[in-house]
């Protein structure tokens, strides 16, 4: 297992200004990158990737590709919103850096307000497309690794997964903002699982009766009980070998972070010895 982070730890740097500084403290970087219409975008030019490249070889660490625009296409094959033509984009710029994931939502608007069994079908259909589309740009296409997200119901993602060779990357800190027992889709897709987004919540556990609000997750691990923290650390310490992202955003709630991660590994490590 290689423990990572994001490429927005220090907000007075450009992306491959945190990469400088993160590189040699980590072995992953999530390359947090976003293109919002009216706003900009962050992607980085060809001299950057060069200058990406050159870190990582120096270093030795990894660069997980979060894709900037969640993946859709119509119920006639098209994209109107630009977001599998960006990915396409975004696959070729930083295919020097051989990432050993590309991390994608998919577009889960449909899911939303209770959809009937015969629009989660449809809805599935098209992200199987999408999905596709992407990973056939992929030499190894289980690079593409299909996160779940807070606001929809993670247990749709199945079927979709079922029909490609891609990967799951599962995030902890959005299931645990769901009420839902991360230890259950650790059982059930460890071994598709590239990589893994681990972080805190404002609250935790979440209030029941809270709907989703932003803001609400990526904070530090420090909040996070340990009864809900070891079983994670004890089931990724005995067999994963992905990637694990301190998904956070600031220097402080990395450091805290890696603090508390690292205290429950040990206590998982001891229980090992401890039971033999």
């Amino acid at each position: 297992m290689r423990i990572g982070t994001t490429s927005w730890i220090y907000p007075s740097e450009d992306l491959a200004g945190n990469v400088a500084r993160l590189a040699g403290g980590v072995e992953d970087i999530e390359l947090v990158l976003f293109d919002v219409k009216g706003y900009g975008n962050n992607l980085p030019d060809r001299a950057a990737v060069r200058r990406l490249a050159g870190l990582a070889e120096r270093c030795g660490h990894t660069y997980t590709v979060h894709l900037p625009q969640d993946l859709c296409v119509a119920e006639d094959g098209t994209c109107p919103d630009g977001s599998i033509e960006r990915a396409r984009q975004v696959i070729e710029l930083t295919r020097d850096l051989d990432p050993w994931a590309y991390v994608a939502h998919l577009n889960g608007d449909a899911l939303l307000d209770g959809p009937s069994p015969g629009e989660i079908d449809r809805w599935r259909r098209r992200a199987e497309r999408a999905a596709g589309i992407v990973a056939g740009w992929l030499e190894e296409p289980e690079r593409l690794a299909i996160e779940n997200i807070e606001r929809w119901d993670p247990g749709v993602l199945g079927p979709v997964l079922d029909a490609l060779p891609v990967s799951r990357c599962v995030d902890i800190g959005h299931l645990w903002l769901q009420r839902i027992d991360p230890l259950d889709h650790l059982n059930v897709w460890l071994d598709r699982t590239r990589v893994i987004h681990l972080h805190g919540l404002r609250d935790f556990p979440p209030p029941a009766d809270r709907g989703f609000q932003p803001g609400q997750d990526h904070t530090s691990l420090a909040g996070v009980p340990a009864e809900a923290l070891d079983p994670i650390a004890a089931r990724l310490t005995d067999r994963f070998e992905g990637v694990l992202t301190l998904e956070v955003f600031s220097i402080e709630d990395l450091d805290a972070s890696r603090i508390v991660w690292d205290g429950a590994c040990r206590r998982a490590a001891a229980k090992r010895t401890a039971s033999f």
